[in-house]
């Protein structure tokens, strides 16, 4: 049913149009969307199982028009400010099954009430499910590391289509990985013979925490802490299971890194010679 805002004078104010202020249009989306002027007053529903983005910017609205906006899909949502600005005391992303109203205060400006109260429960919450397939490279979507947690717990399966390459991981700040040469930590592998390897990566642009050989399948867990901290160095420590550099054998690794620079951090970006395929779950860890 189609809203009667605007209201204009001298129009008959009709049941049809009662009802339909209490009965929102919803525009279901299964991609990233940009608002429109037409998503004002409707509920924006996103069905994803990958992170999504809602862009925000500026003549959109005008000043007293909001949007509901409801996150059903697995993957994280998040509003993103575009030409716009958004302000929140809470966070812009919302986890699977939270709200909010985004307020339009001005032409250019917005105001964004969530109402994802999940991450004050106890336990782990699901932040981000992603899937990739036949990929040298992947990133966690941007924004996967809030405030809202202080700590994240990382899983990540895969399957190593390269010939005993390196797969790295990288610190990223909205997509972009963090290649200046600040990783600090060192990793070992065991298997059955005994302790194989311990190597240690200082100062290196990225950092190596397993290697995997041809159609190789492996899968770690990692810890890490505070990366949405400004001025706290972020830091991780995993264990995995994989085939120990080069050596035909499987093997366990764990290891510790640090990124030798105090700022904030959004995601993760994992790399490697050849290519992978698996997928990355992301929680993030109440403190109560």
């Amino acid at each position: 049913m189609t809203t009667p805002f605007p209201f204009v004078a001298g129009t008959v104010l009709t049941a049809a149009k009662l009802n339909a202020i209490t009965e929102l249009v919803v525009n279901d989306k299964t991609a990233s969307h940009t608002l429109e002027a037409a998503d004002a007053g409707d509920r924006v529903i996103m069905n994803s199982a990958s992170a999504t983005t809602i862009t925000v910017n500026t003549s959109i609205f005008t000043a007293g028009q909001l949007c509901y906006v409801t996150n059903k899909g697995a993957g994280v949502c998040t509003i993103t400010p575009g030409t716009a600005t958004v302000s929140t005391t809470g966070t812009l992303a919302l986890t699977q099954f939270a709200s909010g109203v985004l307020y339009c205060i001005s032409a250019g400006v917005f105001l964004f009430e969530g109402y994802d109260k999940a991450s004050t429960a106890s336990g782990a919450t699901l932040v981000l499910a992603q899937s990739f397939s036949a990929v040298a490279s992947v990133s966690m979507a941007a924004g996967v590391f809030t405030s809202t947690f202080q700590n994240y717990l990382v899983m990540l399966q895969i399957t190593a289509n390269s010939t005993g390459q390196t797969i790295a991981l990288r610190v990223n700040s909205a997509g972009t990985p963090r290649t200046a040469a600040n990783y600090y930590g060192s990793k070992t592998d065991v298997t059955s013979a005994g302790v194989s390897a311990t190597t240690g990566s200082n100062g290196t642009t990225s950092f190596n925490f397993g290697a995997l050989g041809t159609t190789a399948l492996g899968g770690f867990a990692f810890h890490v802490y505070s990366p949405q901290v400004a001025t706290t160095r972020t830091s991780l420590s995993y264990t995995g299971m994989g085939v120990n550099n080069g050596i035909s054998t499987n093997a366990s690794i764990f290891g510790g890194m640090q990124h030798d620079v105090a700022e904030a951090n959004d995601g993760l970006t994992f790399f490697v010679g050849g290519t992978i395929t698996g997928n990355i779950r992301v929680y993030g860890l109440a403190d109560s």
